[in-house]
């Protein structure tokens, strides 16, 4: 889960918040103010803080998604931990007659711990409403289902709107409910029979079975086909789940819950989530200091292309994210300003199968933009998408909507996850692949994604740019 990464940065903090305690009680004094590692009674001291925090930290459920973002509930729950797990060593210390430790030093530890777990944990609260009232970090959950099992899981989804969870509607299995109001303002939408349909034209990352899976006909069906698509599948238990004996092709069966109500999950891409959560902290930090790093190139290209061309530096365009998601892709423009308008007498030239459209010699390609294309610069202010949270580092690129359209329901698993600027394609000489084979790729990627396959495909781009080959 998410919150072993959490977990993990709770007790590196309790780690730094101990180290600088000691280094300010005992050094802060001296002139030459060089902190220096504890003796080895404060590194017992330590160890021994950072096994009773390991406990109290879980002991008072810190990572519960309930808690996580409640401002009153976290203080409380992180002084109660702090406090708890100093008086366990505390006691233990003086049981044993192991020695004994400055209260100043104490005193600082405990001050330095809780400010350091309540910041971080603030400015992700801040950070995350307010990215869920810009449209971002959302999940759309489709119910199906609208009886009291379905009511249930709405209410208490929206009493925790806070998570980002958005409920789209319910389906039924026939018509005859149809714009009935379930709860707190949630009606059904649809029947099954507009489950498929409903899937292919909207932005759906979780279906949530809150009906017995017997009332439904065919209902395997209905499954195999979100498991195609890459959607996220969650079923609330019944006594008829057993019967189910349903074998998915690529997703993974895991019990678990979700915000707090037990289901069995089925998910088609990667469940690693310790890791995913690594990348997606690694890649918006690596794409801000990028942005800083490489700014007087931005300038200088900026200005190159103002000068040699009319019209503006960048370029923006409507892509496909995560699970469809419709983001504004940037790029350095490469092409003429009215590259858009003249794209429809040009469809008679294209070079690539499906709906990809794609030239050698495209005649809307300025000089200088030919140059960005060959060394994949105008991929650049993408770095600017994966800050946002749009895209990743590394990652099937986001496809236009109206190539989605065209998908066949396989291909279009390879918006289980989030776009990235680089992936196996781009490091394989994309021009040469067909685009079934790009398809595959993507979907390979998913499906073996590491955070050790990500460095690989970074470490591939470097030549892959310098050298033009991934053009």
């Amino acid at each position: 889960m998410k919150s072993k990464f959490f977990y993990a940065l709770d007790l590196f903090l309790m780690v730094c918040a101990f180290l600088f305690a000691s280094a300010v009680k005992y050094e802060a004094g001296s002139l030459t103010f060089v902190p220096q590692f504890p003796s080895a009674f404060h590194q017992l001291v330590l160890a021994l803080l950072l096994l009773a925090s390991a406990v109290t930290y879980q002991m008072f459920r810190l990572y519960e998604p309930d808690r996580q973002l409640e401002r009153l509930r976290t203080t409380i729950s992180i002084v109660k931990a702090v406090v708890s797990s100093v008086a366990g060593v505390l006691l233990l210390l003086y049981l044993v007659h192991s020695g004994d430790v400055s209260r100043i030093l104490i005193a600082f530890y405990v001050l330095i711990n809780t400010t350091l777990l309540l910041s971080y944990r603030y400015v992700r609260l801040v950070l995350h409403r307010r990215s869920v009232r810009n449209g971002l970090n959302t999940h759309e959950v489709l119910v199906i289902g609208s009886r009291e099992r379905a009511k249930d899981l709405i209410r208490y989804l929206k009493s925790m709107s806070h998570l980002g969870y958005r409920i789209m509607g319910c389906l039924e299995v026939d018509d005859s409910t149809y714009e009935q109001e379930v709860a707190e303002g949630v009606h059904v939408i649809g029947s099954m029979a507009d489950f498929k349909s409903f899937l292919l034209h909207f932005t759906v990352d979780e279906i949530v079975f809150a009906m017995p899976l017997n009332k439904i006909e065919n209902v395997m069906d209905y499954i195999a086909f979100a498991e195609e698509l890459g959607i996220n599948i969650r079923i609330l238990p019944d006594w008829q789940i057993h019967k189910l004996k349903y074998q998915p092709s690529v997703a993974s069966f895991s019990i678990g819950d979700f915000v707090g109500m037990p289901m069995v999950s089925l998910s088609s891409g990667p469940q690693r989530v310790f890791e995913l959560t690594v990348k997606e902290v690694v890649d918006r930090v690596a794409a801000f200091c990028g942005l800083i790093l490489l700014s007087p190139l931005f300038l200088l290209l900026a200005a190159i292309i103002k000068l040699t061309s009319s019209g503006p530096v960048f370029f923006r365009q409507e892509r496909s994210g995560l699970n469809g998601r419709i983001f504004g892709l940037y790029k350095f423009r490469s092409m003429v300003s009215n590259a858009e308008e003249l794209r429809k007498d040009l469809d008679e030239l294209n070079e690539q199968e499906g709906p990809v459209f794609k030239i050698a010699n495209d005649p809307r390609v300025t000089w200088i933009g030919k140059l960005l294309r060959k060394t994949s610069l105008d991929e650049l202010p993408q770095l600017i998408n994966v800050v946002k949270g749009e895209m990743s580092l590394v990652g099937p690129r986001p496809p236009l909507p109206a190539e989605v359209v065209q998908y066949d329901p396989w291909q279009r698993r390879r918006l289980s996850m989030k776009p990235g600027i680089t992936c196996i394609w781009q490091v394989s000489g994309r021009n040469e692949i067909g685009f079934e084979q790009w398809m595959r790729m993507d979907l390979e990627y998913i499906d073996k994604w590491s955070l050790l396959l990500d460095v690989k495909l970074l470490l591939k781009t470097v030549p892959a740019v310098v050298f033009g080959t991934g053009h």
